[in-house]
């Protein structure tokens, strides 16, 4: 029986294999959503799923696109944005 906090399902199974043979369950934490744009709700290219701690070992250019509304904007919506920063 596994350990109670390993039963609900917001933990992934995974069948590996160990060096001695044996077939083992192993648990493992979901990846989070994907990341969506704040205007039109597009899933963001460029910004990669993990958890905190596997986001915190990446360099700061691996985190999200290196432009303006990088991570927060899709580059569709950010350029009309700039367009209408532009008209005004």
């Amino acid at each position: 029986m596994p350990e109670s906090r390993y039963r609900s399902r917001s933990y992934k199974r995974i069948n590996k294999k160990t060096p001695g043979g044996q077939n083992v369950l192993r648990y493992k934490k979901k990846k989070p959503s994907k990341h969506i744009c704040a205007e039109c709700g597009a899933v963001l290219h460029g910004v990669p799923r993990g958890r905190p701690y596997e986001i915190g070992k990446l360099s700061k250019t691996k985190k999200r696109p290196n432009r303006p509304f990088g991570g927060y904007l899709c580059s569709k919506c950010a350029r009309d944005h700039f367009k209408s920063e532009a008209r005004s």
